[in-house]
């Protein structure tokens, strides 16, 4: 507890920091909300052009890029500083970290306010309410606590794969360009049905890279498409404790790359 008091501290003040700079406060949320423009015109043309995408009804399909872009948001303000891991080795922050009595880890994640996260989840929170809005679906309880379940894996599923980049960054700077080739393909493959795409992409965003079970297989589930998706149902539902079990694992060899780095100069 001692702890989770001293996060929220630092937490505190890297905020009242970022609001010392009003006009930059303001410029980084709307960063953060104009990087989703994308996502919204694809909203937007789905809704008003097309009946549906691969076998998926429009309000269906938009419940996918909706889950995705709300995990992603809370990633980014909860655990998104593993992004910029390769930034802060090659400015020596690391070496530092190594001789406080906190976690790197946690002083990673505590390094600043993402202010840009922000504008990311006022985007996300209205599309997933646009989302819900338009479903036809009957949103039990049981529906509702998978849908928070998928949103809450789907933020550790991105945590987990931007750490497996930050280990890899420990002993390769350079792999921190790795991290914005996955958020390339996260923001270009992640808010559709991966059965419209040739079958070794989506094999390849499945099994290779599983960007597949942060939103589509937890959509499937909900929109009663879990037995399309090419690989057992089981496998689909279980998304959400998959990406804990991946944030896990990926926190294992996150402290097993940290024991054996040597430095930004090696």
């Amino acid at each position: 507890m001692n702890g989770v008091r001293i996060a929220w501290r630092i937490t505190v003040l890297n905020f009242r920091a970022q609001l010392e700079y009003r006009t930059e406060f303001l410029l980084m949320v709307a960063i953060g909300a104009i990087w989703q423009v994308s996502v919204i015109v694809f909203a937007t043309v789905l809704l008003s052009r097309f009946t549906g995408m691969g076998g998926w009804d429009s309000s269906e399909v938009l419940l996918i890029p909706a889950t995705r872009m709300l995990a992603h948001g809370l990633f980014v303000l909860v655990l998104g500083r593993m992004h910029y891991v390769g930034r802060q080795i090659q400015e020596g922050k690391i070496d530092t970290y190594l001789v406080r009595p906190m976690s790197v880890y946690r002083q990673v994640q505590l390094s600043y306010f993402p202010t840009n996260a922000i504008g990311d989840l006022t985007v996300a929170v209205g599309l997933m309410v646009g989302a819900l809005s338009r479903s036809e679906l009957d949103w039990t309880a049981g529906r509702i606590s998978y849908l928070v379940a998928a949103v809450i894996g789907g933020m550790l599923l991105e945590a987990a794969l931007f750490t497996v980049v930050a280990c890899a960054a420990l002993r390769f700077p350079a792999a921190d360009y790795w991290g914005r080739w996955l958020e390339e393909l996260l923001g270009t493959f992640g808010s559709y049905p991966l059965n419209v795409l040739p079958k070794a992409v989506g094999g390849l965003l499945t099994y290779g890279l599983p960007l597949a079970f942060v939103a589509y297989f937890p959509a499937a589930v909900l929109t009663g498409h879990g037995h399309d998706t090419g690989v057992p149902y089981w496998l689909a539902a279980i998304s959400p404790l998959l990406g804990v079990l991946a944030y896990l694992g990926a926190r294992l060899l996150w402290r097993w790359s940290l024991s054996h780095y040597t430095g930004v100069n090696g």
